[in-house]
């Protein structure tokens, strides 16, 4: 089991200032890719697009970042935010019962009914795995029940100045959980500050252990670039109903920088990860460009 406390992370913080909310700076800094990135090259296939340099503050691509849309899963980084907010004992056991299930979309789950497990393990297969029977627990299990926890959700979607946004239920079915790439910013900025999050965000391949029987619950990331050498991946989360299409936020260091990525309404299952991928490549190159103009431009000096 991985050894990470539950408590341990913001309680009740609202997280960072958004990069986006400061005004850009009048010089690009030294480091800045911007003079080298050419978006007329970047081909993506996800309608809604955000990459942002979290350092430097600056948008580095953008594709209809103001358009409000469904989220899907990607609802279960604030679901994971607000548990851990409320202080919960991470070692409290909690069955998966009937009132889990899923509902609206008959999704299939690997916790069967009856299951307990505790909810550290809880919170780790509902980020990880993208379990929707684990967060409806969790939500059922908050204080105040689910609707106590959708009202805290969205409580803290205001504190974080997430104007856009609003929740429904805290697993993602619901087409009524709604925000914009630029809200999806801010959150994935707030959520980097659980190490919680952090971690089992970015778990490749684990199990939780249910504690009526001992068995081992195998599960996968359902973000497969956590498994890949080529990447370098701090938090994740994916997602997908209809209504949303195929979804993914990501903070990764590229080209030697954290970049947030935003990918949403992506047309196919892989497509998604085809994206991110090009975005890492495009970054690499101007990357590339950078550096050797400032090799050119030293040695010319000397």
């Amino acid at each position: 089991m991985l050894a990470v406390q539950l408590t341990v992370g913001c309680t009740d913080q609202t997280g960072p200032q958004s990069v986006l909310a400061e005004p850009p700076p009048e010089h690009e800094s030294e480091n800045s890719l911007t003079p080298f990135l050419d978006p007329d090259k970047l081909f993506l296939r996800s309608g809604v697009v955000m990459v942002v340099d979290e350092d430097a503050g600056s948008v580095l691509f953008e594709r209809n970042t103001d358009e409000r849309r469904p989220i899907a899963s990607l609802t279960k980084l604030m679901t994971a935010m607000v548990t851990l907010d409320a202080g919960l004992p991470e070692d409290e056991v909690i069955t998966i019962t009937r009132a889990d299930r899923d509902r609206l979309r008959g999704s299939g789950s690997k916790v069967s009914f009856g299951t307990k497990l505790s909810r550290h393990d809880m919170l780790k297969i509902a980020l990880a795995g993208s379990e929707n029977r684990a967060a409806a627990a969790l939500g059922r299990t908050y204080p105040g029940g689910t609707e106590a926890m959708v009202a805290a959700m969205n409580e803290k979607a205001r504190r974080l100045g997430m104007g856009d946004t609003t929740f429904r239920d805290p697993t993602g079915l619901h087409r009524g959980n709604m925000s914009t790439a630029a809200d999806l910013v801010t959150m994935v900025e707030a959520a980097y500050r659980y190490p919680a999050i952090r971690e089992f965000t970015t778990v490749g391949i684990d199990y939780v252990t249910d504690l009526r029987s001992g068995w081992k619950v195998r599960f996968y990331n359902t973000n497969r670039l956590v498994r890949s050498k080529m990447w370098d991946i701090d938090l994740s989360k994916t997602g997908y109903i209809a209504a949303a299409g195929h979804c993914l936020v990501m903070r990764a260091e590229i080209a030697g920088r954290p970049v947030i990525l935003i990918l949403l309404n992506s047309w196919g299952e892989l497509s998604k990860y085809g994206d991110a991928n090009r975005i890492r490549r495009w970054l690499d190159h101007a990357d590339r460009k950078a550096r050797e103009t400032a090799r050119v431009a030293e040695a010319s000096e000397g």
